[in-house]
């Protein structure tokens, strides 16, 4: 299953807003497609592709995401469409070979945008036709002031640049705005009554500077513009779609805000578990300073210690090399009186001491 990321329309994961501005657009081409050889350059999941195929004669996808290009392989299975991946600005198709092409919401994707237009008007037939849309930047940015610009926007196009590139390659262009517009709807319960929409339009004077989207229709020959168009959904109770919108929305924001105070309840949680480590690790600082003081103190008894043993060992040394010179002289003395005279003749008469060895 594709996610919505926000690069790509995805049925089923979009608001009804942003479904009907992109299926709209197909609904304006669907027009043209009957009986065409049709290709949708940039199909993205294929829902569009799928509503050009119901009178087209064969629609060929394509898209530079595999992803996407397996979703809509699998969507929407019909005899005459099929799905290709590949790049926009290097088409897979034969120069001259389709009837119809479109382009919607891509060129503002691509970096080569400007290969893309070349490959666009190469593959069409002499009598074909290119339907090509973009957001107009300006109004684009003013919708996006809070969110910031478009992260997979690469170049955005104004009026008057969207216009000036498309004729640059393209002889005959017929430009259209499209909005969303407010109406007010008359819709009959009995299907007897008839289906035929009659449309009473208000005057009003076209303004590029503030429109939503521009849309052009090419092509190299002189061919009818496509008469003006509205679309409008099943889902046609405006008012209740915002009152769903707005239910939605505050069920988001409801979300957010407990997602916040659980994020803030949890960042509490943490301040106060760093602050019992941190006083732990104040503890166990004070500690380990306890113990460097008192082993340097154990060293520097140490030391006065072992200088002490070392004076008296030196003491005990000094006074037994005394004595030893003390004895070495006294022997000496003693020999010499052994060997005097006097104590000789003594000993031999029995009158002088007696000295041993």
């Amino acid at each position: 299953m594709i996610e919505f990321t926000g690069e790509r329309v995805v049925p089923g994961q979009v608001d009804v807003d942003l479904w009907n501005e992109h299926i709209a657009r197909y609904a304006f081409a669907a027009r043209m497609a009957r009986g065409s050889r049709v290709l949708d350059a940039g199909c993205g999941t294929g829902y569009g592709s799928a509503e050009l195929a119901q009178t087209a004669r064969s629609v060929v996808g394509l898209d530079a995401a595999l992803d996407a290009v397996l979703y809509a392989r699998q969507s929407y299975p019909r005899p005459n469409l099929s799905f290709l991946q590949a790049s926009c600005a290097a088409l897979p198709a034969a120069t001259g070979t389709i009837d119809l092409a479109v382009s919607f919401e891509v060129i503002e994707h691509i970096a080569d945008w400007q290969a893309s237009l070349r490959e666009l008007r190469r593959v069409l037939a002499p009598a074909g036709r290119l339907v090509i849309s973009t957001p107009n930047t300006d109004y684009y940015a003013e919708t996006r002031r809070q969110t910031g610009p478009n992260p997979y926007h690469v170049h955005e196009f104004a009026f008057d640049d969207f216009a000036a590139e498309l004729s640059a390659l393209f002889p005959h262009i017929a430009l259209y705005l499209e909005n969303h517009v407010e109406g007010i709807g008359f819709e009959p319960v009995d299907p007897a009554t008839g289906r035929t929409l009659e449309l009473h339009q208000a005057a009003s004077q076209p303004e590029p500077a503030t429109a939503h989207f521009f849309l052009a229709v090419c092509s190299c020959t002189p061919q009818p513009p496509p008469a003006p168009f509205l679309y409008l959904p099943t889902a046609a109770n405006v008012l209740r779609e915002r009152e769903l919108h707005i239910d939605k929305l505050q069920l988001d924001v409801t979300r957010l805000r407990k997602e916040k105070q659980d994020l803030v309840d949890l960042l509490r949680m943490q301040e106060a578990e760093l602050e019992q480590n941190n006083t732990w690790a104040r503890d166990l600082d004070e500690k380990l300073t306890a113990a460097q003081a008192r082993i340097v103190q154990l060293q520097d008894e140490e030391t006065q210690m072992t200088a002490g043993y070392e004076a008296k060992i030196a003491e005990l040394e000094n006074e037994n090399l005394t004595k030893t010179h003390w004895a070495q002289r006294l022997d000496a003395q003693l020999t010499l009186v052994r060997a005097s005279r006097w104590v000789k003749v003594g000993n031999r008469l029995g009158v002088g001491p007696a000295i041993d060895r």
